[in-house]
């Protein structure tokens, strides 16, 4: 069954930042609590969001780390509450935007956390009763700011997905300016963070014809702009139609993901320390010639619909010109060199059968299919 929604009310424009106070006032944020991180303080982003907010009270959390935790989601509750907070800012990448939706559970329904993962059952057990949030992200990777999904790492080192249309953003203010001068090495792993989504989103088998034209759209954007983005921080033309990608890309999770990234959550949650976008990159050409041999890639001709999108010739083409472009980006050309050994091969494995975009895959993979999909990747 395909499920078609798109509600998220969004704002999108060099400046969009401005109009923050009048979404909070939209949404009736009358104190919000502003999750961020300490690099997005040092580089005066949170600055610039506070000043927006103008004579609006706020309260603050930056300590969330790369790949966000429980403990940091509990943590920011605690300020949530001591501050009488009544409405959410998550302003950074993915990383803060997913932090603040677990502190969006967490603040109004009890504990632990892993109560309300999808692999859990916990969907359901999400309430209207999450407090409001509104995302303003500072990179084009995740798309986060307009999805019902979150990833976050539970107590018991488990990386795990929390799906819920009360998840879903109030409002998502999409200010290019905010990403121009992002670093080059940052602007690629996010960059192929969106153009992944937009993949494998589009390969996903569901039914659901609005989704694959915004990924294929998403695509196309993403792959024509993204070296650009990356050699120049400065391009705005560049930065606007990355956060397009990243947004698009994230408005078709609706149907579904796939092996990608089953890997990376499996194996960013054995390692928090690599970077997620970082490795989505490193295992999409192995995907996308596992897939390829999928029916409905073959009868939808989703491999060249993705190849005249990229400006290739033909199907056959889309696995190699991935692992170029990683190359062409500076982005690691292996798992290897980001220190993955085959130690950790069964364990990312067991959680990859495990994750809830296993299942959501144009062929279902055993474990000997991951196994060689990560042997590709290294």
């Amino acid at each position: 069954m395909a499920l078609i929604y798109y509600l998220t009310h969004i704002q999108m424009e060099v400046g969009a930042l401005r109009l923050l106070k009048d979404e909070c006032k939209r949404v009736g944020i009358q104190r919000p609590l502003i999750v961020t991180d300490r690099g997005v303080r040092a580089a005066g982003l949170l600055t610039q969001a506070q000043e927006a907010l103008g004579n609006l009270p706020s309260a603050c959390f930056d300590e969330t780390p790369s790949n966000p935790n429980e403990a940091a989601v509990r943590a920011a509750v605690e300020v949530f509450k001591r501050e009488q907070c009544d409405g959410l800012i998550a302003l950074g990448g993915g990383s803060s935007i997913d932090c603040a939706k677990g502190v969006a559970i967490l603040a109004t329904h009890p504990g632990p956390l892993k109560t309300y993962a999808t692999i859990e059952g916990g969907s359901p057990r999400i309430t209207e009763r999450v407090v409001p949030l509104i995302a303003v992200p500072t990179t084009a990777g995740t798309g986060s700011e307009v999805a019902r999904g979150a990833i976050l790492i539970v107590d018991d080192g488990r990386k795990l997905g929390f799906h819920s249309w009360h998840l879903l953003p109030k409002a998502a203010i999409c200010d290019p300016a905010l990403t121009l001068g992002l670093p080059p090495g940052l602007t690629a792993a996010t960059g192929m963070d969106a153009i992944a989504h937009c993949m494998e989103t589009f390969m996903a088998p569901l039914f659901n014809p609005p989704a694959d034209g915004i990924a294929l759209d998403g695509l196309e954007r993403g792959w024509a702009h993204i070296e650009r983005a990356t050699q120049n921080g400065q391009d705005a033309e560049a930065r606007l139609n990355m956060m397009s990608a990243s947004m698009q890309g994230a408005m078709a999770f609706q149907k579904g993901l796939g092996c990608v990234h089953s890997l990376s959550h499996s194996l960013g949650g054995a390692d928090p320390r690599l970077h997620h976008g970082t490795l989505n990159a490193v295992f999409l050409p192995a995907v996308i010639r596992f897939n390829a041999e999928a029916e409905s890639m073959k009868k939808d001709r989703r491999l060249m619909r993705m190849a005249r999108a990229m400006g290739l010739n033909a199907g056959a083409e889309v696995p190699d010109a991935v692992r170029a472009l990683n190359a062409r980006l500076g982005l690691p050309s292996g798992l290897k060199d980001l220190g993955v050994t085959p130690a950790l091969f069964d364990r990312i494995i067991e959680g990859a059968m495990a994750d809830h975009c296993h299942l959501m895959n144009p062929r279902i993979a055993t474990a000997a299919d991951y196994r060689r999909m990560i042997e590709e990747s290294m």
